[in-house]
């Protein structure tokens, strides 16, 4: 099962990254000024990331594939990895959307 991990950065912003079961990041968020609005983050990923039309897949100025994941609002709520190819960026998507509505959270900041 998933987690999602929220940490606190340098600069005091928080933020999470949602993991899969084997504890490889599949989701990072922005960073938050409070950890109520990290929070909030979290559970707008776990509503959108049922919805296909959330996913925004990209391509990077070097050719990777990526996706962001957006709220309602269109703001993005979670950014991938770079993936080596459309297929692994799809099977990222497809994780997320397996591992992000049970998700626990893990609090390390």
């Amino acid at each position: 099962m998933g987690k999602f991990v929220i940490t606190k950065r340098a600069n005091g912003e928080f933020q999470f990254n949602l993991k899969a079961g084997n504890g490889q990041t599949i989701l990072t968020s922005e960073g938050y000024s409070t950890k109520a609005a990290c929070l909030n983050g979290i559970e707008s990923v776990k509503t959108n990331s049922q919805d296909d039309s959330k996913y925004d897949k990209k391509e990077s100025s070097s050719g990777k594939p990526y996706f962001n994941l957006k709220a309602s609002n269109g703001q993005i709520i979670g950014a991938s990895e770079m993936y080596e190819s459309t297929a692994a960026r799809d099977n990222g998507i497809a994780s997320v959307k397996t591992n992000a509505p049970e998700a626990t959270t893990d609090d390390q900041a």
